[in-house]
């Protein structure tokens, strides 16, 4: 790859980790229930994203559904995670996702999220990733579908049951 290419890709990289970090930082705290899993994923993520992206020819690059693309790579880091495979970490120029707020009310708005960030961690993976795409990161249903490699319906279905059972309103557990 040409030194010009590579410094188009490296721009267009930084940009696509500026504009979405915070998204996939979210992500992964709300699939891991941990911030600091949730950065190791965030990391991993970005990672990934850019050795595929050097490997691009420049229209797979411009036509990228960078959202999408980011989500499943992020989805794909959190199911290795689970069977054992651990990333490593790496600084990705310096960056890290908003700290927390310092203030008391604050605090408690953290504590109320991480406690919702694990009861969601809890759902079985299916649902657990529908209902985060679609209702924490706000992907369309065709959105959350692309990045699940699902069709639209299944995704809906899947994001009703996640909700039912993060209500509470679903006792019968006994597909999952």
């Amino acid at each position: 790859m040409g030194t010009a290419l590579i410094d188009v890709t490296e721009r267009l990289f930084e940009r696509m980790v500026r504009e979405h970090q915070n998204r996939v930082f979210a992500l992964g705290l709300a699939l891991t229930g941990n911030r600091h899993d949730a950065e190791e994923v965030a990391q991993d993520t970005f990672l990934k994203a850019y050795r595929a992206m050097v490997t691009y020819p420049p229209d797979r690059i411009r036509d990228l559904k960078q959202k999408a693309w980011l989500h499943r790579i992020a989805l794909n880091v959190v199911r290795n995670r689970a069977r054992g495979i651990k990333p490593r970490m790496v600084e990705l120029n310096g960056s890290e996702p908003d700290q927390a707020i310092g203030t008391e009310d604050g605090a408690l708005l953290n504590l109320e999220l991480d406690a919702l960030a694990g009861r969601v961690s809890a759902l079985p993976a299916r649902y657990r990733d529908a209902v985060v795409l679609r209702h924490v990161q706000e992907l369309s249903y065709e959105e959350a579908a692309d990045a699940l490699g699902q069709p639209v319906g299944t995704v809906k279905a899947n994001v009703h049951r996640g909700l039912k059972l993060l209500r509470g309103d679903d006792d019968d557990h006994s597909d999952d």
